[in-house]
């Protein structure tokens, strides 16, 4: 699984960020899904490996501008670069008024492609090719939600090695074996389940919009492989707020990754007050953050991409 981050800035974009949007691949998959998109995403992607062409699904996690706002000008390129593969959109309730108020006069059979708009409510589940998709409640100033991620285990893996041993080379032969058939090689009879690995299980994956209480999605969280998350303050600088906003600190998230034994830990959408030329550096968020969590943790910027292996170790690419 591979996470490209095309915007990591907390409300507006600035110099170092860009708002809300994350990429999401699978391995041996040819298309990609989109979490939340931010005004400016298409530019982005321009700047990316990522392209429009092989977009299928796109997640909004909650009606706030900086994680929609790029949709309109995301759609109408998408027909102006002869991208004409169906494109869903999953989001909140009041997604599919925002974009027909805003495509007021384009109608969807003059975008050229089937767009397709679905409106979750919290705890839906849907299913995908690779990976099936649950959705959770948050707690933010308007309804926000994550989705946490099943990947499909793999349990049809044969046993190359051992079949060669018995004179059986990869074939048709193969096929059969995987679909639970008895295969007749020389004269002798091979039953699958003698030649069968041990299935691959899935990854989970959480990935959250906007929100105040990490805590509030609970055993979800319990030793899930990657949670990805905003971070949008730290614990000082909230406190000194003079009007309170929903958010997470560093603080709350890394007490909470630790107790729930998240393997590793994705911070995002960071408070543009920290950064490269400013009093307080980012390095500041990811010193609390390590304060309190002892699993792999990184702070995610613009274009930065991430692997998640099979063993569940992020490695920076």
């Amino acid at each position: 699984m591979q996470f490209t981050f095309l915007g990591t800035s907390a409300g507006k974009p600035t110099r170092e960020r860009n708002v809300s949007a994350l990429g999401l691949e699978f391995d041996q998959d040819t298309q990609w899904y989109l979490f939340d998109c931010g005004e400016g995403t298409q530019h982005q992607l321009l700047r990316s490996r990522l392209s429009v062409g092989k977009l299928s699904t796109i997640f909004i996690t909650h009606m706030h501008g900086d994680h929609y706002y790029g949709l309109p000008g995301l759609l109408s390129s998408k027909k102006l670069d002869k991208a004409f593969n169906p494109l869903t959109i999953y989001g909140p309730i009041g997604i599919r008024q925002f974009i027909a108020c805003v495509m007021k006069d384009i109608s969807y059979e003059k975008l050229g492609y089937e767009l397709t708009i679905i409106e979750y409510t919290p705890y839906d589940e849907y299913t995908f090719d690779k990976f099936t998709l649950k959705v959770l409640p948050l707690i933010h100033s308007v309804e926000s939600h994550a989705f946490s991620i099943k990947e499909n285990d793999t349990s049809n893996r044969l046993d190359e090695e051992k079949l060669r041993a018995k004179g059986v080379e990869p074939s048709p032969l193969f096929g059969e074996l995987k679909r639970g058939k008895k295969i007749v090689v020389n004269g002798e009879t091979i039953s699958p389940e003698s030649f069968m690995l041990e299935p691959h299980i899935g990854r989970k994956v959480i990935i959250a919009g906007d929100n105040a209480v990490p805590e509030i999605m609970g055993d979800y969280l319990e030793e899930i492989d990657l949670l990805v998350h905003e971070c949008t303050y730290l614990q000082e600088t909230y406190d000194h707020l003079p009007v309170k906003v929903q958010h997470t600190t560093a603080k709350d998230l890394g007490r909470c990754a630790q107790d729930h034994c998240v393997k590793n830990l994705i911070a995002t959408h960071i408070n543009p007050r920290y950064n490269a030329n400013g009093r307080i550096g980012i390095e500041a968020v990811e010193k609390e953050l390590a304060r309190y969590y002892k699993g792999n943790l990184f702070i995610a910027n613009d274009f930065d991409t991430y692997l998640l292996n099979r063993d569940g170790i992020i490695i920076p690419l």
